[in-house]
């Protein structure tokens, strides 16, 4: 990156940062102090722990069921034509089947959108950025954010408000979820009903599970067995990224200890330099520590042959393609501006080291990848699009 490229990413990410924390003092000045007994009940599946929730933002019933309104309505865009649903789909595990989404002015964000469910557990909330932890604040980028243009509201905050205070349902609904505000339609508490919501996205219930945590002994093929012994397995490796009952290295709830994580897997090392494509360096965009080029946060594996494409940039096509990818221990691209061989970027996760599996093997590991899919989850109702 040159000095000029690197100067003007720095401006508009200052000028992100600083319309996120104008918009952000709505949410200390516009709201006073919540219910001392929100009424929420946590309904876990068997082993997940409780997710840890801001103590300025609790959970009520009602904000949920708003935030759920919120995160479904295209007036949360500036032309009104896409939600934060347009991009985050139940049927594809909140993703959007793209290799990079598109805003609402046709932009395409670097990329691609991320799956919601069990975010409630994500310390970090994107593919690059290991500062950015609150469901809260993240909300306020798509909608203010301008390099890229996603939900496109920028300068556009009075006329949201508008939007919603005209609406026949939501002054009730916003008074009900925030019965302490005397204002209760503001940005702030906007954002705290669509993290609240957020939160609820549990998935859970997968085959993996029932076996697992509920003792149901037929609930994996023996095909799904035999692969899961090769997925936890110092052979393949992959139990160190995605472990736990989140299938992410990257987790926190009330009990557990906080931890944050990002990883270079070998999928460019452009000229051999250990750089990435430009725009998608990874959390060296936020630290801009050389060693950090290329190192991205580990998604979750819970769903995971619902989220096609797969990688930060959707490049990967398949899980065939993903195996390939881990079995050479990286990619080793031959030709065009992004050239050079993964396999030995200079700071490569010591868990990329490649290995070899029979045509057995292989369908077994994505027999059990396939026992990750929750399909109980994708069509809760109480997670689907209330306008339709």
């Amino acid at each position: 990156m040159t000095g000029l490229d690197r100067t003007a990413r720095t401006a508009r990410r200052s000028s992100l940062l600083a319309r996120v924390a104008a918009v952000a003092v709505a949410i200390v000045t516009g709201c006073a102090s919540e219910p001392s007994e929100p009424s929420w009940t946590w309904d876990l599946p068997a082993g997940f722990p409780t997710p840890r929730v801001p103590d300025d933002n609790p959970m009520n019933e009602a904000k949920v069921e708003l935030g759920r309104h919120l995160f479904y309505d295209t007036r949360l865009s500036g032309n009104g034509t896409q939600a934060c649903g347009s991009c985050h789909l139940p049927e594809k595990a909140f993703t959007d089947g793209l290799a990079v989404s598109v805003g609402s002015t046709n932009e395409l964000t670097p990329r691609g959108a991320m799956g919601l469910f069990n975010v409630a557990y994500a310390p970090t909330l994107t593919w690059g950025n290991p500062v950015l932890g609150r469901l809260e604040d993240q909300a306020m980028v798509p909608m203010f954010g301008t390099d890229p243009v996603e939900l496109g509201l920028a300068d556009m905050e009075d006329e949201l408000l508008t939007r919603l205070s005209d609406d026949p349902m939501y002054p009730s609904s916003f008074a009900e979820a925030f019965p302490a505000d005397a204002a209760p339609i503001s940005i702030g508490n906007i954002v705290r009903a669509i993290a609240a919501f957020e939160r609820t996205l549990i998935s859970g219930t997968a085959p993996y599970d029932r076996f697992f945590y509920g003792g149901e002994p037929d609930a994996m093929s023996p095909s799904a067995l035999r692969g899961m012994e090769l997925f936890f397995s110092e052979r393949l490796e992959c139990f160190h990224c995605h472990g736990g009952f989140n299938f992410a290295d990257s987790i926190h709830s009330r009990s557990a200890f906080i931890e944050s994580t990002f990883h270079v897997n070998g999928l460019y090392n452009v000229g051999g330099t250990g750089a990435y494509p430009t725009g998608n360096q990874g959390i060296y965009e936020v630290t801009l520590d050389e060693e950090d080029r290329g190192r991205f946060k580990a998604p979750t594996l819970r769903n995971i042959t619902r989220t096609a494409p797969y990688m930060h940039d959707g490049s990967l096509k398949t899980l065939d393609e993903v195996l390939d990818f881990y079995a050479a221990g990286g990619r080793n691209v031959t030709q065009g501006p992004w050239a050079g061989d993964g396999r030995d970027h200079p700071h490569k996760s010591e868990f990329v080291v490649g290995f070899q599996l029979s045509e057995q093997e292989r369908a077994d590991v994505l027999a059990f990848l396939e026992a990750l899919t929750d399909e109980p989850a994708m069509a809760d109702p109480a997670y689907q699009n209330p306008f339709k």
